[in-house]
């Protein structure tokens, strides 16, 4: 599999890794039983995105596409940020494997359920996220959900 050099220097020298402590929004995607679970901490403040850390349990590319997702929101407002969409982040990155796009997709759900976070925590309405259903399993339907301990 061919990675370009931008997935590359992501995964071997990713952007905004950590965690917020008492983070805005966190938005946690993905499954372990498909590998990629990925996990976005945002600091909002006065509509823009101050902060922004991730924790990415997974493959190279969904690392470099954690680091770049968190990048590309940085400093922007929440409608921005909301802008930011997988192929934006697989272009980004100059491109991504085929069979690696779905860790471009989780990066731009990771970041829309953080969002959807700070909206519940703070009782407010953002209207690009109406409807928004976060997919995190990957089409993967399993009858027992796990509790992360």
């Amino acid at each position: 599999m061919q990675y370009s050099d931008k997935v590359m220097e992501h995964f071997m020298n990713p952007r905004n890794v950590g965690e917020i402590d008492d983070a805005s929004g966190i938005g946690e995607v993905g499954n372990a039983k498909c590998g990629d679970i990925m996990r976005i901490y945002l600091d909002i403040e006065d509509e823009i995105i101050k902060d922004v850390k991730f924790k990415t349990f997974g493959c190279g590319s969904a690392i470099a596409s954690s680091s770049m997702a968190t990048e590309m929101v940085k400093g922007k407002t929440i409608h921005e940020a909301l802008e930011v969409t997988n192929k934006a982040v697989a272009e980004a990155l100059d491109g991504l494997p085929p069979v690696k796009m779905h860790c471009s997709v989780l990066a731009e759900q990771a970041i829309k359920a953080a969002l959807i976070d700070y909206a519940k925590k703070n009782n407010i309405h953002i209207p690009e996220l109406d409807g928004v259903v976060i997919d995190d399993d990957h089409d993967h339907h399993h009858d027992i959900e796990e509790e992360e301990a």
